[in-house]
């Protein structure tokens, strides 16, 4: 037998009188008749002329509640705070991570409608404030789907980040005139390319050069302590230690200069350990980098023979070269 709270429905017309659901039909009894120790409270529902339960209005605003994020999710997309990314492999890190920001708004946004429908549908009225609610033990469908629907989001955010990672750290052949060395040192950046280097301390801030839409493997390691190898614009950051070689590959996708820094602190000069990189087409970097090779060339030649005119002038002898051969 189950008790409806005084004055339900249009059945009672005295607000005294409660209903009494017998199982085959429904009575009005006056309160003070009903034996509580037999029956189970049920708050108040509403109901029209005819005596139909009506639908709260408030469901609605709930639905369209939970709805709203993924109907916002067809405008544009926020950065959510990042950066679009200069690289593939930049890029796919900044798709991943709007994949989870719009997943936590969508999950958080339907649990906040969930915490606010609870407190609104089911406080406490003041024509029911002595009414003891439907006790329920179980609810096995909802338990099961706050169970098994974060499991699921788990594996599928876990999946999404495993395919990105292997983006990241996968290493494709290139060419070794796509190869750049790169050492880091207090407080300065070394980066060497097939025949010359290039380097720079503190604010000197010195230039990597590479192509764009071509791979470039990047061997990076330390000549003294930790450093942080960090390019913002390509979502990428890389511990760059003493004794250990480093290496990743980066597929540049738009022209321009990009600014980098040290992320470990590394002592004194630390703040101002920083560098450039400078996205060029693969037409231009090619000849850029046989301009520099030409100009290493001629410095390594004019330095040989300042050094054969400083040993004639000291009068010490000289061997000279036929070749390589032996006599």
């Amino acid at each position: 037998m189950t008790v409806e709270a005084p004055g339900a429905g249009a059945l009672c017309r005295d607000h005294d009188d409660v209903v009494i659901d017998t199982g085959d039909d429904l009575k009005c009894r006056p309160l003070h008749t009903v034996d509580y120790s037999r029956c189970v409270l049920q708050p108040s529902r509403r109901t029209d002329d005819a005596g139909r339960v009506t639908r709260s209005p408030r469901r609605w605003g709930v639905a369209l509640l939970a709805l709203a994020p993924f109907a916002l999710s067809g405008c544009g997309l926020s950065n959510f705070g990042a950066y679009p990314g200069a690289t593939k492999t930049g890029r796919s890190t900044f798709h991943l991570w709007q994949g989870f920001t719009i997943g936590a708004i969508v999950i958080g946004g339907m649990t906040l409608a969930l915490i606010v429908y609870a407190s609104l549908r089911y406080r406490v009225k003041r024509h029911d404030a002595d009414a003891v609610p439907r006790q329920t033990q179980y609810h096995l469908p909802m338990e099961i789907t706050y169970t098994v629907v974060p499991i699921i989001i788990v594996f599928v955010l876990f999946a999404f980040t495993v395919v990105v990672e292997n983006e990241v750290t996968a290493l494709p052949a290139v060419a070794a005139s796509n190869t750049i060395g790169v050492e880091a040192e207090q407080w300065g950046w070394t980066f060497s390319y097939p025949g010359f280097t290039i380097a720079g301390q503190t604010t000197s801030a010195p230039e990597m050069v590479m192509p764009e839409g071509e791979n470039v493997k990047i061997v990076l390691t330390s000549a003294d302590v930790v450093h942080g190898f960090y390019i913002k614009q390509f979502n990428f950051s890389r511990y760059a230690l003493p004794g250990i070689i480093n290496q990743f590959t980066f597929n540049a996708q738009q022209t321009g200069t990009f600014f980098g820094q040290c992320t470990q602190l590394c002592g004194v000069y630390h703040s101002l350990m920083w560098f450039r990189v400078k996205v060029v087409s693969a037409h231009d970097y090619g000849l850029w980098l046989a301009s520099q090779q030409t100009r290493a060339a001629r410095i390594a030649a004019s330095a040989a023979g300042e050094t054969i005119q400083e040993q004639n002038g000291a009068g010490v002898p000289i061997r000279p070269d036929y070749g390589g051969g032996t006599s």
